[in-house]
């Protein structure tokens, strides 16, 4: 096949999905010289280590969580990443929060720096949304398993942050009492989460 068809299939898949990776090339039959070519060209761009997409594509604040999910979609944003990205803190984590199964291996990436946190059973498969950001379909922990997350891990980020969560998410109504018993059941933060439940309902 003509270089020229491979530089066009691979710019459109650039289009349709936002990111491309070099394995989606391969993949397709594709060789990743093309990929060299596009950069050196300038009709794409290196954005991490085997992501890559058009220069003039319009990044959202959200860039790094798709090129992460391009690169570990079994991956699920949690914690400190799952509240920024839900608006629930004030902090902003220089390292991105992926929750993966206690056997599975985390990803390789150069940057942004992640923190992996191992979940099993319920924990990991309840309370998953997927968004769509800038073409890539991103797995982020909803709102009220994100606020029992945080209880849960109290010991690694701090009970202050869990306790910014669930005021923020009560007082912007973001989920109901009866979503966060839920979840404080699925992650088996009941008993703690209950004093603070009760003071703010």
């Amino acid at each position: 096949m003509a270089k020229s068809t491979l530089a066009s299939r691979t710019l459109k898949l650039a289009s349709q999905r936002g990111v491309v990776r070099a394995r989606d090339l391969n993949e397709r039959d594709i060789p990743a010289v093309i990929l060299t070519r596009l950069v050196k060209n300038g009709q794409l761009a290196r954005l991490s280590r085997g992501v890559y997409a058009l220069p003039a594509r319009r990044l959202s604040e959200n860039h790094q969580l798709a090129e992460i999910a391009t690169r570990s979609p079994t991956a699920v944003f949690c914690l400190l990443t799952a509240l920024r990205f839900h608006d629930l803190t004030t902090q902003n984590p220089h390292e991105l929060w992926i929750a993966l199964p206690n056997k599975s291996r985390s990803p390789r990436i150069d940057y942004p720096p992640l923190h992996t946190v191992r979940y099993s059973g319920d924990a990991l498969t309840r309370g998953i949304e997927t968004h769509a950001i800038d073409g890539v379909q991103v797995r982020v922990y909803s709102i009220a398993k994100t606020v029992a997350d945080c209880f849960k891990f109290r010991h690694k980020i701090g009970l202050d942050v869990a306790l910014e969560a669930l005021r923020e998410c009560r007082r912007g109504k973001r989920a109901t009492s009866d979503e966060l018993w839920r979840f404080a059941k699925v992650c088996r933060v009941a008993n703690v989460m209950r004093p603070y439940l009760e003071s703010i309902t």
